[in-house]
This record gives structure tokens, sequence and C-alpha cells, in this order.
């Protein structure tokens, strides 16, 4: 069986990013720049391009070359990847020489090393897999990527004879005016074979600028008559994250790829330019956002939901048929049919049950309102258990906090707290308790009773008066 190993390069020091944290660290619609590039090489075996190989070629996890902060990266991605340590940077040559202990140590001792950057996250992982797919098919040396610049750019020039045959890549530095007018340029992705790659890597030469390019390889494999093929991507892929600027031109092209994925697949986005999307989002079928959205982290919406306009959810789950509107819902679960606002927040630890609806700025946390329960303006739950069919009214707190420490409040099936209602915890409301406006409840409220008063007072069994009006209908 044929295999192949995968090495990323990621030992820049990345100082044009003017950060503490490792540039391959920096985000990118919501995952680190190093995570879109992890993902994309690890969905290679799954894409349709790479079908006709799946059965007879195999690969590794990840070899990831560090240098600069390597703690950083090693403590984020943990046993997902090998790593190899480049302790002087001295080009990218070099950097994938770094990894070999660490790639002839895998077993089987892959045939094939793809070698990408950790800082170039807009590749396709069907642009990896055929890349991959064309090297072993073809049996090739050198397989790399290229793209087509309509206009002037930093990215070297791919220098072809007259039979169209590669014979090597020139640096922009290097160039002649009539290289320069090359449109074809390198997109820094490349697979080589593996035994070759060490040989030519040990005898490559040290650039005018004393380090060792992987360029000039294209050129040696060319002058020892070697196969070398390429494939075609788009010139987006090629964009390399240095610095601040470079990162929000990649989220615009990211979030825009992120947008037009969901439309396919059946949302509905009424202004995608104000619209933002993070890449690990789920969004069901016949969902509508609206202007002003900002859907962040590991967030899952449901079906036939109406989210925005204004309103950012992360990090949460929305079950279907939900309506969100002028609200913040963070680390939340809201199930079917619950409605939201407008100005509201769940904050983290709320569960919405089914059916529930949620009032203008309404703020729940750490709680669990149960089914049809209704909460409505200017009220807060924190730190409480609410059964279904509770009514919780405008203005009603559970006051949860004693300066020390919080205490839970716990509401009962079917209870009424009236009007501006506070509710000092730990208090436990029981099954269709009522409690009076702008009552102050700091005592258990027995099921069936009603409470009022400051602070509340007992003033009369719900249950007695419903047994006596069912018999008074029953003398009737």
């Amino acid at each position: 069986m044929n295999t192949y190993a995968t090495v990323v390069l990621a030992a820049g020091k990345g100082t044009r990013m003017r950060s503490k944290l490792h540039k391959v660290l920096h985000r990118l619609a919501g995952s680190p720049l190093l995570e879109h590039v992890l993902k994309a090489v690890e969905a290679i075996p799954s894409t349709p391009i790479f079908a006709p190989l799946r059965a007879s070629v195999s690969t590794h996890r990840p070899v990831v070359v560090l240098g600069h902060e390597s703690e950083q990266i090693e403590a984020a991605f943990g046993e997902r990847c090998h790593y190899a340590i480049q302790e002087e940077q001295l080009g990218t040559g070099h950097a994938v020489l770094a990894a070999r202990e660490a790639v002839d140590a895998l077993n089987p001792l892959p045939d094939t090393v793809l070698v990408c950057y950790g800082d170039t996250p807009l590749v396709h992982p069907d642009i990896f897999a055929g890349i991959v797919a064309e090297h072993i098919l073809h049996k090739a040396t050198i397989t790399f990527l290229t793209a087509r610049a309509n206009g002037p750019s930093d990215f070297g020039r791919i220098v072809r004879d007259e039979q169209g045959n590669v014979q090597g890549i020139v640096e922009v530095k290097r160039a002649t005016e009539q290289q320069l007018r090359i449109t074809e340029i390198n997109s820094g992705v490349y697979c080589f074979d593996r035994a070759w790659l060490w040989s030519a890597l040990e005898n490559l030469p040290r650039n005018p600028a004393g380090e060792y390019y992987l360029t000039d390889l294209i050129e040696i494999a060319s002058q020892q008559g070697r196969e070398i093929a390429t494939v075609e991507g788009t010139l987006d892929e090629t964009i390399g994250i240095n610095n601040r600027l470079q990162l929000a031109q990649a989220e615009q092209v990211l979030r825009q790829r992120i947008l037009e994925r969901h439309m396919y697949a059946g949302v509905t986005i009424l202004d995608p330019a104000t619209t933002y999307i993070d890449d690990e989002v789920e969004i069901g079928c016949d969902t509508v956002l609206l202007p002003n959205t900002i859907l962040t982290g590991r967030t899952v919406i449901g079906a036939e939901c109406s989210i925005g306009p204004s309103t950012t959810i992360d990090q949460s789950v929305v079950g279907s048929r939900c309506s969100i509107r002028n609200s913040v819902v963070e680390e939340a679960t809201l199930e079917d049919d619950v409605r939201v606002g407008p100005f509201s927040h769940c904050r983290p630890g709320a569960h919405l049950a089914s059916g529930v609806y949620l009032g203008n700025y309404a703020e729940v946390k750490n709680s669990y309102l149960g089914p049809q329960t209704q909460m409505h303006h200017f009220s807060y739950v924190g730190d409480a258990t609410v059964g279904s069919g509770a009514n919780i009214s405008a203005g009603s707190i559970t006051s949860n906090f004693d300066g020390k420490a919080k205490h839970r409040t716990i509401i009962g099936e079917g209870a009424f707290i009236g009007c501006d209602t506070t509710l000092v915890a730990p208090v436990t409301v029981g099954d269709r308790a009522y409690t009076g406006a702008g009552a102050v409840v700091n005592r258990d409220v027995p099921a069936d009773t009603l409470v009022v008063g400051v602070p509340a007072r007992f003033l009369r069994s719900l249950k007695q008066e419903e047994d006596a009006s069912a018999t008074a209908s029953e003398k009737q």
C-alpha cells in the first residue's frame, strides 16, 4: 500500500503580526490558522477526487515543524500531530529537512511527502487531494500547486520551456522583467518523492540570502530530468498570513465561502455583507438569518428558525422553529419552538426547554426553564430550575447572590410569579403556587399556596379555594 505523510511548516517567528501569540494560533473565522490547514489535510481521504486511491493509499498524523514558542502549538493541538523542531530558521528547505527524523520514524514508511504551510489556511481539501492523487498516479518526483495572478504579485513565477515543461520557480527578487510578466505563480504546496527529497535537501545550496529555499528543488529536479507535475488552484488559496492586514483579507475570503456554503445548503441570508458565521457553525434548512447576525464557535442551529436582526449566538445549540430577535445567546441550549427577545440575554448555562417564551429585556443564567414556561420583560432568572408551564411576570428576579456565595432557586410546575417578585435564594416555590405583585420571598412556598407582601407571608391556600369552588359547582 502506498503511504503519504504531511509536513506542515510552522516554525517562523511571525514578527510582522506584532503579537505574543504564535502566528498560526491567530484566529480566522473562529479557528486558529493551523486548525484550518490540519482540517483540510485530514479531509483528503474523504474527498471525491481521492476516492479511486482510498483503498490503496494510507496516511499518518501530520508532522508540524515548530521553532518559535513551540510549546503554544503543542499545548493547543496535543497528540493530534507529530512535532519536529527547527532550531535555526534557515529557510523552507531547512525546515522540511528538520522533519526528516519524524517522517522516517513513521510506520509504514511513507513513499510521498506532502508539504504545506501553517499560515496558508485557504487551501481546500480537494486541492490537497488533487495534488496527492496527481503525484501518486503519475509517479512524479515533485508535484506542486500553481495559480494565475492577473496583476503584479510577490509570488514566485513558474518558468516553463516551449513544450510547457516546468524548468523552475524564480523568486520575485531574482526575476527578470520578462519573468515578472509570467502570470503562473507558485502557491507553496508540494508533493515529493520521499527518498529523492532527503538526498536533494542535503545537497541543496544556500541562496544569496544564506538560506535553503524549497523552491530551488524544482530546478534541480528539472535538470535531473525528473517527472514534475502541477495542479492549478485559485489565487485566493495562495494567501499566506504574515500580518494583520493579510489576516483580515483571508477572513473576508473565508467568510464569503462559509456564507455561500450555507446558502447552497438551504439557509436564507438576507444581507451577507452584515452576517458573520464561523467555520464550525451548523445551520438547518429553511432557517433565515436577518441582517447583523453573528454566529460563532461550535454553534448548531436547527431548521426553520428566524435569527436576528442584530443577534449574536456563541457556542450554543438552538433547536428548530426558534425565533431569536435582537438578542445575545452564549453557551446556552434552546430546544425547539423557543422565542427569545427582542433585547434579551441567555448567558452560559441557560437551558430553555421546548416552547419557552423569553420576552423583552429578560436574562437567564445557569438555569433551566421547563417546557412552555413564559418569562416576561425586565426579568432575571439565575441559578434556578423552573418547572413546566410556569409564568414569571415582568420585573421578577431571583436574588441568587448573598455577597459571598451563589444559591439556587426552584420554581415548580405551573407556578405563577407575580410582577416585581424577588425570590431570595435559596428558596423553593412549589407547584402551582402564586406570589403577589412586589412580594419578597425569602422562605419556601408550599404547593398551591398564595403568598404576598414584604417579606412574603401566607395569604390563602389555592388548593382549598379550588376544592371549595369545585364543591359549590357540584351543588349547583
